[in-house]
């Protein structure tokens, strides 16, 4: 498969820019890059690189708010990001231009350094929850507007967006709804009061990768300044992280007790991001938890 020759221009463009000098694309060759996205690596006569790619008039302004979130989580200085060379549309395409990673083993002390990594950049800070800009997970929009306390942020931009999408779509019903309400309103005792944390947002084992000297790098975030339970919670979800990763978290920044008891509240979101996206078992999840908490 190969990309059209304007689009392949328009990259060999942007790579020259980067690198200072004119770059010419030998091979681009398909890889993974989620359910929604066209994804391939580039062989150069500079290197390899990588790009994704979609309809732009689907997800519009995807691919910038990836970009700015791969920026700041750069900026905090705590774990490896793929750097980010460009963005933009092209014939009513849009791509993500970045730094090509090889993958390698996770070996001794792999899971000690994503741990302590994640605790540093929980560290970062603001004087609100939410972020300056909305963006998306997965590919459902994200609304980040500012709160000045966690379980008001949590229910306005997390909760309810999502229980109104999935009520639109006949995908939840009244039982669970009103589950949901009587969660609202107890929901300001559930949280450790804790600052806002800059999280990665969609922390499961597929947006971490390995890179060639076995450190850890972060893929596709869906960044916003929130409660650290949220980042670790998700971990939980689909497996993939190992004792050492949760030992080396505490030992760097220890969480709030009780923090495994409310692992469950936590992931309602992301599982509600589920319900949305695919439906089906994800449902029978949330109901199964707002039963036991709600």
């Amino acid at each position: 498969m190969r990309l059209q020759s304007t689009i392949r221009d328009r990259l060999c463009e942007r790579l020259g820019l980067h690198i200072g000098h004119q770059v010419d694309i030998r091979a681009e060759i398909p890889a993974g890059g989620g359910s929604i996205n066209d994804s391939y690596r580039l062989e150069t006569d500079a290197g390899r690189f990588f790009v994704k790619m979609n309809a732009a008039d689907r997800f519009p302004s995807l691919f910038e708010a990836e970009a700015d979130g791969l920026r700041r989580l750069h900026e905090a200085e705590a774990l490896r990001v793929p750097d980010v060379i460009d963005h933009g549309e092209i014939d009513g395409h849009g791509y993500l231009l970045l730094e090509w990673i090889e993958s390698g083993l996770k070996e001794h002390g792999f899971w000690e350094e994503l741990g302590r990594g994640l605790a540093r950049l929980h560290r970062h800070s603001q004087a609100q929850f939410g972020l300056d800009r909305d963006n998306y997970i997965g590919s459902l929009k994200q609304a980040n507007a500012p709160a000045a306390d966690w379980p008001s942020f949590f229910i306005r931009q997390r909760l309810e967006p999502q229980l109104k999408l999935a009520r639109d779509h006949q995908r939840l019903g009244d039982g669970a709804a009103f589950r949901f309400e009587r969660l609202f309103m107890q929901i300001d005792r559930l949280f450790p009061t804790e600052p806002p944390a800059l999280l990665h947002g969609d922390l499961w084992s597929g947006n971490i990768l390995c890179d060639a000297r076995s450190q850890p790098v972060l893929l596709d975030p869906a960044v916003h300044y929130g409660h650290r339970e949220m980042d670790l919670a998700m971990t939980r979800l689909f497996g993939g992280f190992e004792d050492p990763f949760y030992a080396a978290y505490h030992a760097e920044w220890p969480l709030a007790e009780g923090w495994e008891e409310r692992v469950d509240l936590c992931n309602l979101y992301p599982l509600m991001v589920h319900v949305n996206l695919f439906g089906g078992a994800y449902t029978a999840q949330v109901e199964s938890i707002l039963k036991r908490i709600a």
